[in-house]
């Protein structure tokens, strides 16, 4: 199934994952440093990257639902795609939080608590990630207008065409 969203040939939405990917990532990585020691403007950079990547997930949200919508009932890339988003819209409600929580506060800097919750959430986008790549590399969604979307999970020792044919 290709994408319904494209940008000179090319689906939007895995343009936009990297953005928020990376601004959380390293928004938690700021936060801990910060709260081991690391110079005060890291709380203040790590606030500002969790702002823009919640803004570039809600971006990236919106061109996934396009082609999410698009997956038809019933196949497996649809229950993964189900999952990944669920995934993310968890990811990016932690991370709202977290925002809000230092939008009034004192000092932006996140205690231990809030950097509980960042680690929840960067663990839960890891998966996502994953769920992801498990959409465009196995199941073809997005870029392969022949994909298989019932393709077995990358996980199983051996591919579905190793099994066409074995008699075992």
């Amino acid at each position: 199934m290709e994408s319904r969203l494209k940008v000179l040939g090319h689906p939007l939405h895995p343009m936009l994952v990297m953005f928020p990917v990376a601004l959380l990532t390293i928004s938690v990585i700021f936060d801990v440093v910060d709260a081991a020691g690391g110079p005060n403007y890291l709380a203040e950079a790590a606030y500002w990257n969790i702002a823009a990547g919640l803004i570039g997930g809600l971006l990236a949200a919106a061109a996934g639902s396009v082609d999410l919508f698009a997956l038809p009932s019933g196949t497996r890339a649809k229950r993964v795609g189900l999952t990944h988003a669920a995934a993310n819209l968890a990811v990016i409600l932690l991370f709202a939080a977290v925002w809000v929580v230092r939008l009034n506060a004192h000092s932006r800097a996140a205690g231990g608590a809030l950097i509980a919750i960042e680690v929840v959430a960067l663990a839960i986008l890891g998966i996502s990630a994953w769920l992801g790549g498990e959409l465009v590399d196995r199941l073809g969604v997005g870029v392969d207008p022949e994909a298989d979307l019932n393709a077995p999970s990358s996980l199983r020792s051996r591919s579905a065409t190793q099994r066409i044919g074995d008699t075992r």
